[in-house]
Formats: structure tokens, sequence, C-alpha cells
């Protein structure tokens, strides 16, 4: 069974974009990339620069753990992003 990761992307206009993935690498190369394998939020935000990366374990956990990033305020997110603050407490509140 594959770990499953949360990773963070900065869009060229600041935003950050969130997702899981087994194979972050794969799954940046797929979101630069001109087809439809990228994230449709993504497209036309070039250039994106892979920002956070997490292992998580299990596909459950990373999307809770999605979830629960996707709710963060910016500044939360730019925390997170900058000194990984905050992912072991959001770790624990979606294990229990």
């Amino acid at each position: 069974m594959p770990d499953w990761y949360l990773y963070l992307i900065r869009c060229n206009d600041g935003s950050l974009y969130t997702g899981i993935t087994t194979d972050v690498a794969r799954r940046f190369a797929e979101h630069q990339g001109s087809g439809d394998m990228g994230a449709k939020y993504l497209r036309g935000r070039g250039p994106l620069k892979l920002v956070f990366e997490q292992k998580l374990g299990s596909r459950s956990l990373a999307l809770g753990m999605e979830s629960k990033v996707k709710k963060l305020s910016k500044t939360r997110k730019e925390e997170l992003v900058s000194t990984g603050k905050h992912i072991e407490a959001i770790i624990k509140q979606v294990g229990s």
C-alpha cells in the first residue's frame, strides 16, 4: 500500500493550492503540463512552485488533512509552508 502525501503549490499570483497524491513529483509535473491531468485551478497560474510536502501514510488520513488544510486561513497556510507549524495538531485532529 503506497504512502500518501499532502502538498501545497504556490501559484504566480501568490495563492496556494492544496492536494494529495502518492507521488508528489509525478503530480507536480502533471500540474505543470499543458494536458488535462493537472488541476483546473492551476491552469494559467504558472510558474508553479512546490512549497510544501508531508508524508502522511493512509489515503483516509491524507483526505482528512487536505480538507482541514483547505479550510485554514492564508496566514495559517503560510505558517505551515514556512515552518511546518501546526501540522502535528492538524494530524491529531484528523486522526481522532
